[in-house]
């Protein structure tokens, strides 16, 4: 065979090899990806089941309530059952709203004040803010992924093993793991995307 039919030969092969290999790297789902997916979506409202498994309980604490996020401004986390509470988080931090109305600042050390401001972080798809105090193994497509976060500093590893994030358009569910064998489960129902705050989310936001 001469050399120029072989390289004819190996240049279809090539060609052909290109075209298999171009569809897999074309829907490639990866991190930027998921952080533009997000964020797409500024406004997101729904409701949410947040179950605390505690080693000393053999039930679950669950709680029940609704959420607004809200891009560049926050998330309202709107408790329902078993008690009622308005939690706000944003870059200032967690605050309660009182009887009064007004909001409360919360210790940035509670636990409450921990996992909420990770559920924030991941709602509003800020992966490379994750990056900083956690590895990120992505899996799956665009419509069905899971993200797992594991810690990397000394301090998170005492708190956590491990934080899985499941969703598609949205975030779905999100588990956290906890060194001392407890976890945490939040899972986001109904969520629908909306154009604008309503005048009680402006407040809340604004306040």
């Amino acid at each position: 065979m001469s050399c120029l039919n072989i390289f004819s030969r190996l240049n279809r092969i090539l060609c052909l090899l290109a075209l298999t290999l171009l569809p897999l790297t074309a829907s490639a789902f990866d991190l930027n990806d998921l952080q533009q997916q997000l964020r797409a979506t500024p406004i997101v409202r729904g409701q949410f089941v947040q179950q605390k498994f505690l080693r000393s309980l053999p039930q679950p604490l669950t709680s029940r309530g609704d959420f607004t996020l809200a891009a560049g401004k926050g998330l309202l986390w709107l408790l329902r059952t078993p008690i009622a509470q308005d939690l706000r988080i944003n870059a200032d931090g967690i605050s309660r709203r009182d009887d009064s109305g007004a909001w409360q600042a919360l210790p940035q050390h509670t636990g409450a004040g921990r996992e909420n401001q990770l559920f924030l972080s991941v709602l509003a798809g800020d992966t490379r803010g994750l990056q900083e105090n956690f590895d990120l193994t992505l899996t799956g497509e665009a419509n069905a992924w899971q993200l797992t976060l594991t810690p990397r500093s000394a301090l998170l590893k005492q708190i956590f093993n491990a934080i899985q994030i499941d969703g598609g358009a949205l975030v779905d569910r999100i588990e956290l793991r906890e060194t001392q064998g407890d976890r945490s489960v939040l899972q986001m129902t109904g969520a629908v995307a909306a154009d604008a705050l309503t005048p009680e989310e402006q407040r809340a936001f604004a306040d």
